[in-house]
């Protein structure tokens, strides 16, 4: 029977020690719609929006002390990158890069007509800006 959807987006989950620095990446530099945010007894969700995708920046209040393993693609195995398609590649890469965040991978035609870019956020997460 498979799935029966009730939205065609995804909501995304990133659990933080850095909420401030990673509010500052996807509502500041993106420009990520925010929501709010939600409080429950010790931590807090900031609640952002990418298109029609929920995006929930989790923040433990006593912070936690294991991380993801860093590297993107190749640091591990799981999650390790999420996509967001664009229909300006170059300039929010460019932006990015100006801000200081690593690009792991540049602007790079991946077959005819499609290009992508990679981004770490401040935690070290990958975001891959798609263009077809």
């Amino acid at each position: 029977m498979g799935i029966a959807l009730k939205k065609t987006a995804v909501d995304v989950g990133i659990v933080t020690n850095n909420p401030e620095e990673m509010l500052s990446f996807y509502r500041d530099l993106l420009g990520f719609r925010f929501e709010g945010t939600l409080e429950t007894p010790g931590r807090v969700m900031y609640r952002l929006w990418c298109g029609d995708s929920l995006i929930k920046i989790l923040h433990h209040e006593e912070g936690l002390d294991e991380v993801a393993a860093p590297g993107g693609i190749k640091g591990a195995t799981g999650y390790r990158y999420w996509t967001i398609s664009v229909s300006n590649l170059d300039e929010i890469t460019q932006e990015c890069a100006d801000a200081g965040y690593s690009i792991p991978v540049p602007a790079t035609e991946i077959r005819p007509g499609v290009r992508i870019s990679m981004v770490e956020d401040p935690d070290g997460n990958w975001v891959e800006f798609l263009e077809n």
